[in-house]
């Protein structure tokens, strides 16, 4: 059997810790974009956002940036500058743009749409 993951753009406008309980209660967790083509994907599917960023499963923990659902952070889209090493006290929840297609920190007390990503079996 092969797990396929699939991105599901929620239109809740949630903070951070509520878009990920969100997800969790629906058997899923905050998408964690772990390639080129699955960065494609959810630009793709954020583009009928009703917010200009949408939550990820990107969470900043003692000086580094994880994915919350424990995979490993190799695949990296930050802008240019590389990847933020001190964000500011509240922008520790990791955001896509849909029009720049970046990852960036974001106040995880804001209210954004989100992504989703549930595993099924096929």
């Amino acid at each position: 059997m092969e797990e396929s993951p699939k991105l599901i753009l929620v239109q809740k406008k949630m903070r951070w810790k509520e878009a990920l309980d969100y997800c969790r209660n629906q058997s899923t967790d905050l998408a964690s974009l772990l390639s080129h083509d699955e960065m494609l994907l959810a630009i793709n599917v954020s583009q009928a956002a009703q917010t200009p960023y949408v939550w990820t499963g990107l969470l900043f923990v003692v000086r580094t940036w994880i994915w919350v659902d424990g995979n490993a952070l190799e695949y990296q889209a930050w802008p240019a500058g590389g990847t933020p090493k001190c964000p500011d006290k509240n922008h520790h929840c990791g955001t896509l743009g849909k029009n720049d297609n970046i990852w960036k920190p974001g106040d995880c007390e804001e209210k954004r749409n989100f992504l989703c990503l549930r595993q099924w079996k096929g």
